[in-house]
């Protein structure tokens, strides 16, 4: 069985302001899945001590106080927000973390995460783009902390890159950091000789490929490139940062992916999992604008998750 969080609260997030990141897309999400098939997780609250896992003492407090403060964006970025932002983040984050405990504590083989604000252009210090806190990296640097994992896969096929995340682990061996992205695109990161610095050297791997790619691209890099570092590297978690704008049709992106690549690309991704992490995996929503898009896309990657769980 896959497990879900999916925490309403999570709908409050920017209620009545035109934006692209919108309500709805909660709604949308949830409205296609087979949630008598799902084991549904309770909600929480992030503490601060599991933010300070990725996120700096100064952000947190500048973050909240923008937030609490009124201000229609963040003072360090571009995110729009409103007063009710903070308690969605934190609880949106709140949520994986569980999701975490349930994949690790063997609940569930996967899972998979319905949250906004999304989180991969958060860094340590800085909200960027639609994104307040960083989900996927919290996730796999709580996995470290709490559960003895040494080693995580975090695979991103949002069509925007995840320059939040790879900022975080950019000097650190022991989270890989994999990413297909159209370029040139928002936020003009991920370069395909970006890859990591120091001792992290070699565990980012970048595909910034041109508007109209899809399939082709996004599979062979995965099944030529991705699947042999992962037997030198041997996860034992396997999260992924679920963004589906790379889906054809999409307003913010020009990738052609259909709801069967989103299928087998999961596959591929479980199969990773299997060989290396026990089946272990967690997926984190991302993007995805067209609501219809959205749910097609979401549906096709939960029943692959099911179906092989």
């Amino acid at each position: 069985m896959t497990a879900l969080s999916a925490d309403p609260i999570c709908r409050e997030h920017l209620i009545g302001r035109p934006h692209p990141e919108r309500p709805q897309r909660f709604d949308a999400v949830m409205e296609v899945l087979p949630l008598e098939r799902m084991l549904l997780l309770d909600p929480r609250s992030a503490t601060e001590e599991e933010l300070l896992l990725c996120h700096t003492p100064t952000y947190l407090r500048t973050a909240r106080h923008d937030i609490e403060a009124g201000y229609g964006q963040l003072s360090t970025g571009d995110t729009q927000i409103d007063r009710r932002s903070w308690k969605v983040a934190v609880r949106a984050v709140g949520g994986v973390l569980n999701a975490v405990d349930a994949v690790m504590a063997g609940h569930t083989r996967n899972a998979f995460c319905v949250v906004r604000p999304p989180g991969h252009h958060a860094n340590a210090g800085r909200g960027m783009g639609f994104c307040i806190l960083n989900n996927v990296a919290l996730a796999a640097r709580y996995a470290q902390r709490h559960h003895g994992i040494e080693r995580a896969l975090i695979v991103d096929w949002d069509v925007h890159h995840g320059n939040g995340t790879q900022d975080i682990f950019y000097s650190d061996p022991s989270v890989f950091f994999f990413s297909t992205h159209q370029w040139p695109l928002y936020p003009g990161t991920g370069r395909a000789d970006e890859t990591g610095e120091g001792a992290g050297k070699g565990t980012t791997m970048n595909f910034p490929l041109p508007a109209g790619s899809g399939r082709a691209q996004i599979l062979a890099a995965v099944e030529n490139s991705l699947m042999p570092a992962m037997d030198r590297f041997r996860p034992e978690l396997v999260l992924i940062s679920a963004g589906f704008d790379s889906r054809i049709g999409d307003q913010l992106g020009n990738f052609t992916l259909t709801d069967d690549d989103f299928s087998d690309l999961t596959l591929r991704v479980m199969e990773l999992a299997g060989r290396h992490a026990g089946g272990r995996l967690v997926s984190i929503l991302e993007g995805g604008y067209n609501l219809e898009g959205l749910a097609r896309a979401t549906s096709a990657h939960v029943e692959a998750l099911i179906g092989r769980a």
